[in-house]
């Protein structure tokens, strides 16, 4: 029979998660994060000790680079295992990993965002062929991050003469969601949540698994009159943990934005750029973006796509889109990442990701930290820092053309190097694949060729030799053409 959902605070919820658990965290930096239940978790383990040795699974980065999000959760004895697509945004997560304290595992986020499906159905992984020839293979780490960290959770398989990447179930015990309003029967709806996320195989992962579900809302209705908006059904949660609103802003950026979750035919406006690094960088690969383009742009550098786009009146000339569901509209930025103001549609993230993975994307415009002579670059580890892949592989796999979009150097070091710390995209997997690839900076764009990176454009200053070939650690083949900022 049916068990009706449990009205609970935070504190008699968490109680109920059992130590050495697989447990689930939906939200993507603050959106849809359920900082009510994450505190919580916190709180009990540092006075109770428990639950402790948990596995911690999550798809996007979760956090403000300080105390919120999965911060609360870093305390080595509370978690043994962490399992995440993106690290930067709870450094204290990192910190561990990088101290030897905990497993580590960095996997992408998109794959991990549909394994949970997998998991829900209780199917044997994922197969794909994201991430296959970087860091996450098996053939170089496998995504583990440390010594500590042993347990294969990849593998390559041979299916039809092709090489792919079988990213292996783990099953989960313990969901905790984000929901807007909940009713009597403890079906879930999101009106005023800036994304959906994976709340829904979240919670059928755990509920297959004889687990449970503790989902945080603002508010308890006694209906919602249409069943076409509940996001998850009642038959999955076991929990329901009233907010009344605190802990529960929509963004760690924001309280809320209604921009996030309606749509509109008025222009967003964005300020206008000041001459810098960024507006060059930013108005050069707005060149390679064509009109009718499904286009993502990256946190960071490439948002600087989107503002040069609108100071020129070309923002309705492609669609904008971001990993976490929105389509349409202009991408938030900052601790808002993740929503998008005035979205034409928010779909959840695992779908968002089968679009990309198929190859839906035209152009991705991402960032880089490292690039090295055969074209292929580091993103999750630099300035001795863990910042971990988010959706970059899935997206640098998928896309028909990529741009990265770097500074020349950082702090006068160059980023052009022999040899980089991880390998997030591979150039000739690329080429492979005959992708088309560009490397943008401030000073020169490079082009992915068959022999490795070519150098096509210096920007108008600059000396190809003093300023571009001096300050790189290899030799790039060279065929100038005029810069196209002439």
């Amino acid at each position: 029979m049916r068990a009706p959902a449990i009205l609970a605070t935070a504190d008699e919820a968490i109680a109920a998660i059992p130590s050495g658990s697989t447990v689930a965290v939906g939200g993507f930096v603050g959106a849809g994060h359920p900082e009510m239940l994450t505190s919580a978790l916190e709180r009990r383990f540092l006075q109770t000790g428990t639950p402790n040795d948990l596995t911690l699974y999550y798809c996007a980065g979760q956090g403000d680079r300080c105390e919120r999000g999965l911060n609360h959760l870093a305390y080595a004895g509370l978690v043994k295992r962490v399992i995440g697509g993106h690290w930067n945004l709870a450094p204290k997560l990192g910190t561990l990993a990088l101290a030897n304290e905990i497993e580590a595992y960095n996997l992408p986020q998109g794959v991990l965002s549909v394994l949970l499906r997998e998991i829900a159905a209780k199917r044997p992984g994922l197969f794909t062929q994201v991430g296959l020839n970087t860091f996450i293979d098996p053939a170089q780490t496998g995504g583990r991050m440390n010594a500590r960290t042993t347990e294969p959770l990849v593998e390559r398989v041979e299916i039809d003469g092709q090489t792919w990447l079988r990213y292996k179930s783990v099953p989960v015990h313990v969901g905790l969601i984000r929901a807007t309003h909940a009713d009597a029967r403890g079906n879930l709806s999101m009106e005023c949540e800036g994304l959906i996320s994976e709340v829904l195989p979240i919670a059928q992962a755990a509920k297959n698994h004889d687990g449970i579900v503790i989902a945080q809302v603002e508010s308890v209705v006694d209906v919602l009159p249409d069943p076409k908006a509940v996001r998850v059904p009642g038959i999955l949660v076991d929990y329901i943990v009233t907010s009344g609103g605190l802990q529960h802003d929509q963004t760690f950026g924001e309280v809320f934005n209604e921009e996030f979750v309606v749509s509109s035919n008025l222009t967003f406006e964005l300020p206008a750029m000041a001459e810098s690094e960024r507006k060059v960088i930013g108005t050069r690969a707005l060149k390679e973006i064509r009109e009718g383009d499904i286009v993502n742009l990256g946190i960071g550098l490439p948002e600087s796509v989107a503002m040069v786009a609108a100071e020129t009146g070309r923002l309705h000339e492609f669609t904008l889109t971001v990993e976490s569901g929105p389509t349409g509209g202009v991408p938030a930025s900052g601790l808002s990442f993740g929503c998008s103001h005035f979205p034409e549609a928010v779909i959840d993230q695992p779908a968002q990701f089968d679009f990309y993975d198929g190859g839906g994307l035209d152009i991705g415009v991402l960032g880089a930290v490292e690039v090295d002579a055969q074209g292929s670059v580091n993103v999750t580890s630099f300035a001795g820092r863990f910042a971990g892949v988010g959706g970059f592989v899935n997206i640098a796999h998928s896309a028909r053309r990529l741009i990265f979009c770097c500074t020349f150097l950082a702090k006068g070091q160059p980023k052009f190097v022999r040899e980089i710390q991880h390998v997030c995209f591979h150039g000739p997997t690329a080429v492979s694949r005959g992708q088309q690839v560009l490397y943008v900076t401030e000073r020169a764009v490079f082009e992915l060729a068959s022999t490795g990176l070519r150098l096509i454009e210096v920007m108008p200053g600059f000396d190809v030799q003093k300023d571009v070939l001096d300050q790189m650690q290899f030799a790039p083949q060279v065929a100038l053409r005029p810069s196209s900022l002439s």
